[in-house]
């Protein structure tokens, strides 16, 4: 009974232990099929063949730089929000209900099975961006101005997203050996090769010294056959495609950058020149209000109670013409005053 409880008892542990480290990794086959697998990290290290350094990489709960690692048997890529293995036979790939993930999970099957894939969204904010910015090259408002602020910032995203993808496909093309180490399928296909002549050896260990002095030149050329290098000529021709067709994107991206720094200077003269315009006004009003101080301090003058002769045989034609030569004076004034500051260059 006591035997009974306690393998009860050490059951329960196993049981929890044995959904520890495993996620969800989707599986694309090469025909474009997908399907989801709860895959632990030793099943995964044991399948791809890539070591545990490596697989860290892939841990969407730590930061890594975007990099692509070529392995005996597998590829690593991590850019972005791609977190993906690459085998000769499939490709497992983390975090696939992320939305942008899925994305990319439906154009790579959309390749895979020969259909088009969906409009790039490059192209579309090209769409989006040029008419914005020509709207508001003509009407400069607080919705059209939100609107270019917010492809602003999509277009900084996207630009930094290829400028590291076509950084790590520079870096592909420089190093030789890197490259090499993708062709995971001429690297299985040697692996089969040597497996076949170990089972040609076991089976012919009973031949005779000659075959057997055959047999080992055979092994010789074979294994030197299998270590040379592969050629990388086909992968350099499809990492360069691929690196012309960033690099025009790449363009693209820089071109609409610079048709919104060409607006942005271009909405800056147009505000500096109204910001100009209302500081001509204000000073023009500023001239005007002096000059109209002065004759309201000549009317207050005037019209203090004290005994002057003016006021002793005063008729109201004085009045008249007291008010018409104070104003008169001050609009000769103001005048006078513009026309020597524009003059000297002070107003435009």
């Amino acid at each position: 009974m006591s035997m009974g409880d306690s393998g009860e008892l050490n059951l329960t542990p196993l049981v929890k232990r044995k959904g520890v480290g495993t996620r969800a990794w989707l599986v694309v086959s090469e025909l474009g099929k997908s399907r989801i697998e709860e895959v632990g990290k030793h099943s995964i290290m044991r399948r791809t063949g890539i070591p545990a350094r490596d697989l860290r990489i892939l841990d969407p709960a730590l930061s890594y730089p975007s990099t692509i690692l070529g392995r005996e048997r597998a590829i690593v890529v991590n850019l972005e929000h791609v977190k993906a293995i690459i085998t000769a036979t499939e490709m497992l790939i983390l975090n696939s209900k992320d939305p942008s993930v899925a994305t990319f999970v439906s154009n790579l099957e959309c390749k895979l099975s020969n259909f088009d894939a969906s409009q790039s969204p490059i192209s579309t904010l090209e769409q989006e961006a040029y008419p914005a910015l020509d709207e508001l090259s003509v009407s400069i408002g607080s919705l059209n101005l939100q609107r270019v602020r917010l492809i602003k910032n999509r277009l900084v995203a996207l630009f930094g997203r290829v400028q590291k993808v076509r950084d790590e496909l520079q870096y592909l093309l420089d190093d030789d050996m890197d490259m090499a180490e993708m062709y995971l399928t001429d690297k299985l296909d040697s692996r089969q090769f040597e497996d076949l002549v170990l089972e040609d050896e076991t089976e012919n260990e009973v031949l005779d010294d000659y075959s057997d002095e055959d047999m080992r030149s055979n092994q010789s050329s074979s294994a030197n056959l299998t270590r040379q290098k592969p050629k990388i000529e086909e992968l350099e021709m499809l990492l360069e495609a691929y690196f012309v067709q960033v690099e025009g994107t790449l363009n693209k991206l820089s071109t609409m950058r610079e048709y919104v720094d060409n607006t942005e200077d271009y909405l800056n003269i147009i505000l500096d020149d109204k910001q100009n315009r209302l500081l001509q006004f204000g000073v023009s009003v500023s001239i005007g209000l002096v000059i109209l101080n002065i004759g309201i301090v000549i009317s207050g003058l005037l019209g203090m109670n004290i005994a002057i002769r003016l006021f002793d045989s005063g008729v109201p034609q004085q009045f008249y013409a007291t008010t018409a030569g104070l104003l008169g004076g001050s609009f000769i004034c103001f005048l006078i005053a513009m026309i020597w500051i524009k003059k000297k260059g002070l107003l435009g």
